[in-house]
């Protein structure tokens, strides 16, 4: 498969781009999306509401399981949803199974300005809409910083000192968070850091899995490291719970989604010596390597096989309306968006340092989803201090062989 990939200067591309979008217009139809819940997404989907009317029903569920609920709601016929908001990752399962339908007979009809930038393209078809870009990155505290006397860090060994400075100083005793929550959220910050440490997660060309080595083990150690700072409950964090221990001051160093920078920064959830003092930077480096311990992605909308083709039309219609420059324009901030009207400002600052400075994409290959899966359910064990690295990393290799082999990706 291929996949279009975006590039760190897309946001600043297509902000001088201005597509004419059609305006609603729709005549009937039905309009259900099925998305991940922050406020560039609540943006998007107030806007597609704006198409409702007698004969065109909008709604929408917002919910960070999303990607738990995605396959099993486009499996059903008619299809429960109508679109799928899905990032490199969660489009992959959708692939797979058949479930979303080529967008390129819509997009010639409804939006043939669209940049191809922002279409996802996957064996010659446009399979999904890229609207935004994201990845996580620090956010720091500058003020704790100045009183320990420490610049920025720029490497995670780095980040451990700064970290051991504000305990030792009685600043505070859990001065660092990190979205580990057991599934998904700790699933994905082992692939962040054991991509900035280099690591392969395949054997090359095949689906073997390749992280019980040095690599894994190192990748586990400076998680455990990290979050010997953290509040003990670290196995529970998302991004709202990053987000509300930011914003109540309780830690000085977050590693968080690009995509949370807006909402810390307006002002509305944290006093104003916190706003003032939150400093947006790039992903740290790790293990003496030069790429960041992150990954870059997209997020975009599809739309789903199992609906009718009026339903199909209406939907894509009213997510670009939800995505017109007016509703970027006043959004601009929620997110570092993929879409005219916007234009880079603080909160964007992370995002785009993280991109700049060589952050790998998301691994978009079909059997991913299911080394991620082993990872999120296998790795609480070895930061709870009840087993070994290897055997943590033995058994999230066994967890995914098992998997792998159901799916037909290994003999």
């Amino acid at each position: 498969m291929h996949f279009t990939k975006l590039t760190a200067a897309t946001a600043v591309a297509l902000a001088l781009a201005a597509p004419a979008f059609a305006d609603c217009g729709i005549e009937a139809g039905r309009v259900s999306i099925l998305s991940n819940d922050f406020p560039a997404l609540q943006a998007m989907a107030a806007g597609a509401a704006e198409c409702a009317s007698a004969t065109v029903e909008v709604t929408a569920n917002q919910t960070t399981e999303h990607r738990d609920l995605q396959v099993a709601a486009l499996t059903a016929n008619p299809a429960e949803y109508t679109a799928a908001v899905v990032a490199n990752s969660s489009i992959v399962p959708l692939l797979n199974a058949g479930l979303i339908r080529p967008l390129d007979d819509l997009i010639a009809e409804y939006a043939p300005d669209l940049p191809m930038t922002n279409r996802i393209t996957i064996d010659g078809q446009v399979m999904a809409v890229a609207f935004m870009a994201n990845a996580q990155h620090l956010f720091v505290r500058a003020d704790i910083l100045e009183q320990i006397g420490a610049e920025t860090p720029t490497t995670y060994e780095e980040v451990l000192d700064v970290l051991a400075a504000i305990r030792e100083a009685g600043i505070m005793e859990n001065p660092f968070a990190m979205n580990t929550g057991s599934g998904w959220n700790l699933g994905e910050e082992f692939v962040n850091m054991y991509l900035g440490m280099g690591g392969q997660f395949f054997a090359p060309g095949t689906a073997e899995p390749a992280i019980n080595n040095e690599t894994g083990v190192a990748t586990l150690e400076m998680l455990a490291a990290l979050n010997e700072y953290a509040n003990p409950d670290f196995l529970t964090f998302d991004s709202n719970a990053t987000q509300a221990l930011w914003e109540s001051g309780e830690i000085a160093v977050g590693y968080m989604w690009g995509s949370r920078g807006g909402a810390i920064l307006d002002g509305e959830g944290a006093a104003p010596e916190i706003v003032e003092n939150t400093v947006l930077v790039a992903a740290p480096t790790v293990g003496g390597g030069d790429t960041p311990a992150s990954t870059l992605w997209w997020d975009g909308f599809t739309i789903a096989a199992n609906i009718s083709d009026e339903d199909a039309a209406a939907t894509f219609r009213a997510l670009m309306h939800g995505l017109r420059p007016e509703v970027i324009t006043a959004n601009n901030d929620a997110a570092v968006w993929l879409m005219p009207g916007y234009t880079p400002g603080a909160p964007a600052a992370g995002v785009a340092a993280t991109a700049q400075a060589g952050t790998l994409p998301y691994p978009m290959l079909p059997y991913i989803g299911l080394m991620h899966t082993a990872l999120g359910n296998e790795l609480a064990q070895f930061l709870q201090g009840q087993e070994s690295a290897e055997q943590a990393l033995a058994d999230v290799e066994a967890a995914y062989i098992a998997a792998a082999r159901e799916q037909g990706f290994l003999q």
